[in-house]
């Protein structure tokens, strides 16, 4: 138990910042994509 909350105390707010903003780009581009083609836009 004392590995898994040196392990969350360890993840500093850069990291967290870092993997969401990822996620988001990485989750954005499809959705653009799926926008523009339900939409009949051109790319």
């Amino acid at each position: 138990m004392d590995f898994i909350s040196n392990f969350f105390s360890n993840l500093n707010l850069e990291v967290i910042l870092q993997l969401t903003s990822v996620s988001f780009i990485l989750i954005a581009g499809p959705v653009i994509v799926f926008i523009l083609y339900a939409l009949r836009g051109d790319l």
